[in-house]
């Protein structure tokens, strides 16, 4: 790892961001998010104990956290010219597009934040964005909105609308829809400065990326062939016991796949309504049954690199596992990932 820091270090890294997936964030039920609208000094700290919490109860398992954060700077920047800083970004992680989005722009604010603060002399900054399951598709439409021209923004903000801004009052609920918004409808802000290089972890396929946003793409699967014919594929229908002991990899990366989102909370309504236009936007050409897309068993994603590693992870319990889909948080991966991300990205 000091190795793998110190070729970040050369090669520009200014920080590093590890985002979590879905069930494991701040608001996992999404009554804070619907409270930070009426009420902030009371939904944010609250979303910082419910993080808190969860991070005691699973530690590493399928989540990032401040531990393995301070382990990654400290082992990064060993040999490292200057340190490399490793940092957490938390989401609600609800399982639905306005969720995935409301990360995005979440992500997009802090980034910006960032940007600012980097001073002018620092040429070619560059930021790794790490992520797990679908934290990876937050980093997706985060790209998308990066590298949208003004009517695509437009219809973004437009179908998401009732999300940050109340029907009648005149102010935004959530400020930082409205920051992004104006962020990005200016070309010389400094967030446009960032290298954005991505690497994914278990990440379903389900949202496109926008290549002229990223620097770098990397997904990484966790994934055992089941055929000769169809070695990149996940098998389908999986059989029970082959599920409960990862028998072929990751099952949630193959099943996470458009058309299984959550609703939103049932007294939600402006949620649901965004949720509900957002979708339409999102999924606009997609077709056929879930069961045709889950049969498909797609594990390799159309844009960037994805290389399918077969884990001997040494955890056999489904709640360990969480049927493969748990290895790549735990710090026993940590060197390989390091490793992997230094070969495919600053090797020369």
């Amino acid at each position: 790892m000091a190795a793998a820091g110190a070729r970040f270090s050369q090669a520009g890294v200014a920080a590093i961001y590890c985002v979590h997936g879905t069930f494991c964030g701040d608001d996992v039920l999404g009554l804070f998010t619907e409270l930070e609208g009426w009420a902030p000094g009371v939904a944010r700290p609250l979303r910082r104990w419910s993080k808190r919490a969860i991070d005691a109860v699973i530690g590493e398992t399928g989540n990032y956290t401040p531990a393995f954060a301070e382990r990654m700077q400290s082992a990064l920047s060993a040999s490292a010219p200057r340190p490399v800083p490793v940092r957490l970004f938390h989401w609600s992680s609800l399982n639905h597009h306005i969720g995935r989005a409301d990360g995005a722009v979440r992500l997009l604010g802090e980034l910006a934040t960032f940007g600012e603060q980097l001073p002018s002399s620092q040429d070619n900054p560059r930021v790794q964005l790490w992520a797990h399951s679908h934290g990876g598709n937050v980093f997706a439409l985060l790209t998308n909105l990066l590298g949208a021209d003004e009517a695509t923004r437009h219809e973004f903000f437009h179908a998401s609308r009732t999300f940050f801004r109340p029907w009648i009052a005149a102010e935004p609920d959530l400020p930082v829809w409205e920051r992004v918004e104006q962020i990005l409808a200016d070309p010389q802000h400094p967030v446009r400065r960032l290298k954005l290089d991505v690497i994914t972890y278990g990440t379903p396929v389900r949202y496109g990326w926008d290549a002229g946003a990223y620097h770098n793409l990397l997904h990484v699967i966790n994934h055992r062939p089941y055929s000769k014919h169809h070695k990149h594929r996940a098998p389908y229908p999986p059989w029970p016991h082959h599920v409960l002991a990862a028998e072929h990899g990751d099952y949630i990366q193959h099943a996470g796949i458009a058309g299984t989102n959550l609703p939103p909370l049932p007294i939600a309504l402006r949620t649901f309504l965004a949720d509900w236009r957002l979708g339409n936007l999102l999924q606009r050409n997609l077709g056929g049954w879930l069961r045709s897309r889950l049969k498909q068993g797609v594990r390799v994603h159309d844009e960037g690199t994805t290389l399918l590693v077969d884990y001997d992870d040494p955890h056999r319990m489904p709640w360990r596992h969480i049927l493969g889909h748990a290895p790549y948080t735990r710090s026993h991966w940590l060197p390989l990932h390091c490793e992997l991300v230094a070969e495919h990205f600053y090797s020369q």
